[in-house]
């Protein structure tokens, strides 16, 4: 059976920095795409990040860049979020999201990332 679970949210002051994880299991070799969103505080649910599983190419969403990266280690079946220079703005629940060779989407349950003083 499928799986992602994301780890690694929590609370950090501004200008500080998060890693976050996402372990799929279940999937054997289709996957082909992962990815982060998040969803803040009465807002809608936002692409962060996605890297492709065989390319490494990723892309990331303007309010992120230069400051979040997007890694994958595709022995261990893991995609993981750096985030640095955090801002409060940040703020929100974090989800993987897995997309496979016959598009079919998973999600993880989600992790709260809080960026607060």
């Amino acid at each position: 059976q499928e799986q992602l679970v994301e780890s690694g949210g929590g609370v950090v002051q501004p200008g500080g920095s998060l890693r976050l994880s996402c372990a799929a299991s279940g999937f054997n070799l289709r996957l082909i795409l992962m990815s982060w969103y998040r969803q803040g505080p009465g807002r809608e649910r936002e692409l962060v990040a996605a890297i492709e599983r065989h390319s490494g190419i990723a892309n990331y969403a303007d309010s992120v860049k230069g400051r979040f990266t997007i890694s994958r280690d595709n022995a261990k079946n893991t995609v993981s979020l750096q985030m640095n220079s955090l801002k409060p703005e940040d703020t929100a629940v974090y989800y993987c999201k897995a997309l496979t060779t016959s598009r079919s989407t998973f999600w993880g349950q989600g992790t709260q990332v809080t960026v607060s003083s």
